[in-house]
This record gives C-alpha cells, structure tokens and sequence, in this order.
C-alpha cells in the first residue's frame, strides 16, 4: 500500500474507544464504558513516525471521543512536528482548554457529527442531555478561533431534521457539510454480520485505519476485514502485504474498480475529485448522484 501504484497517503488513528455519547448508530460500537485500548501513547507516536516515514500527508484522530483521550494534544503535536496534516474528528460536546491551545498552534483541523437543529431530537440520537448546546458552542468557538471545521449529519431515524441541520451548520458558518445513510456495522449493525457491500468501497486505497488495539483496518467502517496489527508488524509491511492485497481484491470484486477515484470528504480531509454530497444530492457516492433514493442520505461517522 505505500508502494508507488497504492501510496499510503491518510490514516485514521482511533485513539480511545471510549465515549461520553451512546448512540444507536456508532460503527464503533464506543461508549462511556469504552476504554483507551492497549496502545500507549509511545506506540502511537512510534504508528506516527511511521507514516510520516511512508510519505502519508493527513491523520485523523477520532475514536470513541478522541477529545477524551488524556494524551491527544501530546500526539497532535508529535504529528504536526512529523510534517502531518492533522484533523481530529469529534462529537464537539466536550473540548478542554489545553486542546483549543493545541488546535490553534499545530493548524489543527476539526470535523464535527451533527444530528439535528434540535437540541431534543440531537440529544435523543446522542442518548446524552445537553449535547446539543455543548456541540454548537463549541461549533461557535472553533470558527471564532478561525479552526477550519466541517460538518456531516448520519440519517439515523425518522423526522431527525436531517436536511434543517444541515442548513444550521452552514448557518453557523460551517462551509463544509457532508452526508451519509447509517450503515450496518457496529451498533447499527443490531446483531447482523457486517458486508463489504454495505462499505462505500473506497477502502484501503491510499489509506487505512489502526484501532486502539493496533489491529489494522482498510478503514474505519472496516474492521471487520482486519488486515495486521502494529504491535507486531511494522505498518509498511502490513500495507504491502497478501492480506491487504486481498482485502484490495476483495473490496473491487463488490464495488469495481471504478469506487476508488472518489474519497467522500465526510470521512477524509482531503477532497477529490468530487465535492461534499450535498442534502439537496442526497448521496454519499457520486456514482449514484443520478439515481433516485427513498431517503435523505446525509451524515457523517458517528
């Protein structure tokens, strides 16, 4: 994967599996009972060393709530010294004021899950009162600061608002909102094994994710197809072996070849060839831009 022809370029780095939201839908399956994982902050900065030495560009922190990992501004800072773009992913309900200090001095980018214009309906989706409020304080704050956010809206019930918080956050001055359908992994899943088909087929290319375990992943909402873990293998050898080819193979025999020219910016910090899916789009793949669908299909990962 950090060959020529499949370039290592973004990783996802979930930090913590814990969470002070319990929503229905999280991939993640992360909650208040989350924990931290096995990786110690010197593993995680020895994982940043590494793509930086493999010639990947972005990190994306997320979790769980990354936020609420004690040692996250230590490895903002250690990636922002690496050469890497960083863009930490967040529910926004709970930010601290030594992470606003790093944020600000590192350039740190921030991405944000919304659910609703509704304090009741975002509060109902979070399982946790107050959030609402807390999100977009802290929303307000993060554009008063001049820290580049985007925002994405997951789709997870009925009459959730979907298409008014969108427009509450480019109210707010988020330029950036994208969208998503909920998918069936992790809570969502509601016990159901989880399928290649119901990725989004963009997978391993030029990217991966690592869980707070080390266990290697061709993305976030892949888990299930584990590649490696980096607590016994350095992660280049990971990205260029069979099981990745595999995984690779794998994914483009459901998707086809073609699923891999597009990276949906709700999930990436980095956009291209397309721009954020809109709510008036109401897809989370361009290649069924023209096609119809029964529901709004905005969000981001939980």
């Amino acid at each position: 994967m950090s060959t020529a022809r499949n370039r290592l370029k973004f990783a996802w780095l979930e930090v913590t599996g814990f969470c002070n939201e319990f929503c229905d839908h999280c991939y993640a399956d992360s909650s208040p009972k989350g924990t931290h994982g096995t990786m110690t902050v010197r593993d995680w900065t020895n994982v940043i060393d590494q793509l930086s030495g493999m010639g990947a560009l972005d990190v994306q922190f997320i979790g769980g709530e990354p936020t609420l990992y004690p040692s996250l501004p230590a490895l903002i800072r250690h990636a922002h010294r690496a050469g890497l773009s960083v863009e930490v992913f967040s529910n926004m309900s709970h930010i601290r004021d030594d992470l606003w200090e790093t944020f600000t001095e590192c350039g740190v980018k921030l991405a944000m899950s919304y659910y609703s214009d509704s304090a009741e309906d975002h509060d109902t989706v979070t399982r946790l009162k107050g959030s609402h409020k807390r999100t977009r304080a802290n929303a307000e704050k993060a554009l008063s600061l001049n820290i580049p956010l985007r925002g994405g809206v997951v789709a997870v019930r009925e009459g959730q608002r979907v298409q008014e918080a969108a427009r509450d956050l480019s109210a707010l001055g988020v330029d950036t909102v994208g969208g998503d359908r909920m998918r069936a992994f992790g809570r969502a899943s509601k016990g159901a094994a989880p399928t290649i088909g119901d990725l989004c087929g963009h997978c391993a290319h030029e990217k991966c994710a690592i869980g707070p375990t080390g266990d290697v992943w061709p993305c976030v909402l892949g888990r299930f197809l584990n590649i490696g873990n980096v607590m016994e293998s350095p992660l280049s050898e990971i990205c260029d072996g069979e099981r990745m080819a595999e995984v690779l193979a794998d994914i483009t025999a459901v998707h086809g070849e073609g699923a891999q020219s597009c990276t949906p910016p709700q999930f990436l910090p980095m956009c291209g060839p397309c721009g954020p899916c809109v709510p008036s789009v109401g897809h989370c793949d361009p290649k069924e831009a023209d096609s119809e669908t029964g529901a709004a299909t905005i969000g981001a990962p939980a």
